[in-house]
């Protein structure tokens, strides 16, 4: 299996949390092959919000929920 990485933002109420307020307008920035690339895609989303505190995006490890045995 591949090292799938989904990379997500919106807007939160507390940028320590990811409490997102309004899950129906989550900005999916895509699935990525590896965590390189998905950090590249992170980055580059982050940056473009840079100064809205309220803004948060986000790498999530989809192999490891997919199989977390493989770790």
């Amino acid at each position: 299996m591949s090292n799938l990485h989904l990379v997500f933002g919106g807007r939160v109420s507390d940028p320590r949390t990811l409490d997102f307020n309004d899950l129906g307008s989550i900005d999916i920035i895509g699935i990525y092959p590896d965590r390189a690339s998905a950090v590249t895609a992170w980055r580059g989303a982050a940056q473009r919000t840079v100064d809205d505190a309220e803004m948060k995006y986000v790498v999530v490890h989809l192999h490891r929920l997919l199989e977390p045995a493989a770790g």
